[in-house]
């Protein structure tokens, strides 16, 4: 096997790169497959591997136009049609078909969408091909048919995606003008990717996609979120490594979604060693590595405030506790002239193909990539830069048709001009209520179990009184706690208190309202988080807010916690909408741990919570000045 020197490592490639570009006949596109994308800036010697859906011509029209108005001349210069892409650059396989990596959820995409060249969180080629564009889906450094060092979500990995779009700028089948579209992983590397300023990017659109790699998905709060990391690497990612033997016949459990069916690698095989010696392993590095400051953790950094070109952000109000809040600071703090935020419910997977919503891309991509503005969205103050679904009623969860229901409202800013900050006190009685503590109240505390397990972790609840009129609450939400340990292990000298916060909605007959996560899965109204160690502040970051606290997550951030000290916190929860009716009632949830509503996304891992750290009894802490409050973002 052919070595490649990297600064850090030696990654093992093919003995020789074998030229595999085919022609895939069809009736409705021109099929590329396995199309080699040279890297010249990229420190990687490999080329990326994608493949290319072009339109096909109607017979009656010619394949070449002419360059100038005089097309009648017998000597005119031609030159071929020219179409506006769309880029994806992924792990996931760009030769599974969808069908195979999550079969039941394929079944359930809008039919229009649907094609034996789907793939899984990425625009169909056949419908946008339809439509006047070209669809590249390129296999992401070290992954299906791409060699290469395998470093999900690098520096490495974004450069080489920079490469890919500038290429796909410079053919002749390109107008030169790129737009970025797809979901999830295919989201969150439009963030970083145009804060690159590629030549020929024009538009991006980051659907359900965390910007924020620490914060939004890695370590929630300073805690690690090791269980989906497990599930996705294990199970979407490592599986479709470039060279991975047997790759083709690899099966899993079918619910849910996993790299079947994936070609096995036109070079052959590697050994494990070389398997090993070529990939970075998520779930090893993030368990490792605690701080932002870190090579791991700074290596992935860049500004939002770089990116230029035109933005449509689109949240996710269920995905709350992945994509949802990337998004809202993605639209927040992207530098682009044109940006856009949208609000969106539904299941993670499907909403990205429905009718309403291809049409809503289309008019934006049509917009920046063509010059046929339909709507507005390239008219400065047209189109409003924020809407908002309101979350409304008890309709259920995981049901599309019934949460069409839910109004939707345009609005100017983000957040909304209109909140009204409002405090709500916990009391030692478990209300949560407006009106504030008596500062001479003797000292009381309220004590709760640190570790457990999912769904049985102890918890504390504190609920309002029954709302006397219909109450909206859309924004950011925070909570200050005054909280102390004591330690199960009295000899124990190195503490620290994990902080899990969720909000949760009773209707007026007193069931709790669901609505629809990430899985389709019943969640409540948001999440937050913090890790005490983590408590420190960087108040004077102009970022940071007193409805966003902003932290650094840095080594030397870090601050002692000590068994019966009380310290006073302000927790981050994820921005989120609730419209509570008259006679409703919101929660406050308090816990050491996982509680309903967590699904997959469990901070579980025994290496960064030991028990040896965290076991003990928490305690929250009121009276003589201490107060506890949640500060709720109300709509008036």
């Amino acid at each position: 096997m052919g070595d490649f020197t990297h600064p850090q490592r030696t990654i093992h490639g093919p003995p020789r790169l074998l030229d595999i570009q085919t022609t895939v006949p069809d009736l409705r596109l021109l099929f590329l497959k396995n199309v080699s994308i040279p890297l010249q800036s990229s420190n990687s010697p490999f080329p990326i591997r994608a493949n290319i859906y072009l339109p096909k011509e109607k017979e009656k029209e010619p394949l070449d136009q002419p360059d100038d108005d005089h097309h009648q001349s017998k000597n005119k210069t031609k030159k071929k049609r020219r179409y506006p892409v769309l880029v994806t650059y992924g792990p996931y396989g760009k030769d599974i078909p969808y069908s195979s990596f999550h079969s039941s959820s394929f079944a359930e995409v809008n039919a229009e969408q649907r094609s034996e060249f789907s793939a899984w969180e990425t625009p169909d080629p056949v419908y946008w091909c339809g439509q006047g564009y070209a669809v590249v889906r390129a296999d992401e450094r070290g992954t299906g048919q791409s060699p290469g060092l395998l470093d999900t979500m690098s520096k490495g990995t974004s450069e080489a995606f920079c490469g890919v779009i500038e290429w796909c700028a410079e053919q002749e089948w390109s107008s030169g003008k790129v737009g970025l579209l797809g979901v999830s992983y295919y989201a969150g590397s439009q963030w970083r990717v145009a804060a690159r300023l590629p030549k020929g990017l024009t538009a991006i659109i980051p659907w359900e996609g965390m910007s924020d790699y620490y914060c939004d998905r890695c370590r929630h709060g300073g805690i690690l979120s090791n269980n989906f990391i497990d599930i996705w690497w294990n199970r979407q990612v490592l599986v479709n490594q470039y060279g991975l033997p047997g790759r083709s016949k690899l099966e899993f459990p079918p619910d849910g979604p996993g790299a079947r069916g994936q070609e096995d690698t036109i070079e052959g095989d590697l050994t494990e060693e070389q398997l090993v010696s070529n990939r970075n392993d998520q779930t090893k590095d993030n368990e490792v590595h605690r701080f932002r400051d870190e090579d791991y953790y700074a290596s992935k950094e860049y500004r939002l405030e770089d990116i230029q070109v035109p933005v449509l952000s689109v949240a996710n109000w269920g995905g709350i506790t992945l994509h949802l809040r990337g998004n809202v600071l993605g639209y927040l703090y992207a530098g682009s002239r044109f940006k856009y935020l949208r609000f969106i419910t539904g299941r993670h997977d499907l909403p990205f193909y429905y009718k309403e919503q291809v049409e809503m891309q289309k008019s934006f991509l049509d917009a920046f990539l063509k010059g046929e503005d339909t709507v507005g969205w390239s008219v400065p103050g047209k189109v409003s830069p924020v809407e908002v679904t309101l979350r409304k009623g008890n309709i259920g969860f995981n049901d599309a048709e019934k949460e069409k229901a839910y109004e939707k409202r345009s609005e100017g800013a983000w957040p909304l001009d209109s909140t009204e900050y409002t405090d709500f006190y916990l009391g030692c009685d478990h209300t949560l209520s407006r009106n504030e503590p008596n500062p001479t109240t003797p000292k009381q505390q309220i004590g709760y179990k640190a570790l457990g397990s999912l769904d049985k972790h102890e918890l504390v609840q504190f609920i309002t009184a029954p709302f006397e009129k219909e109450t909206e609450i859309t924004g950011h939400i925070v909570a200050h706690l005054n909280v102390s340990v004591t330690p199960e292990n009295p000899q124990t000298e190195e503490a620290d208190i994990d902080i899990f916060l969720t909000i949760r909605h009773i209707d007026p007959s007193g069931n709790e309202v669901f609505y629809t996560g990430t899985a389709g899965d019943p969640v409540p109204v948001c999440k937050g988080w913090l890790r005490v160690s983590n408590r420190k502040m960087h108040e004077e970051n102009p970022k940071h807010k007193p409805w966003l606290p902003y932290r650094e997550y840095l080594s030397t951030d870090v601050l002692p916690v000590k068994s019966g000290e009380v310290y006073g916190v302000d927790v981050e929860l994820w921005p989120t909408n609730v419209v509570v009716d008259v006679g409703g009632r919101i929660v406050l949830e308090v816990s050491g741990g996982d509680t309903q509503g967590a699904g997959i996304f469990q901070h579980n891992s025994e290496t960064d919570r030991p028990a040896s750290k965290f076991a003990g009894q928490n305690h929250l802490h009121f009276g003589d000045g201490l107060d506890n409050y949640v500060i709720l973002p109300i709509i008036p």
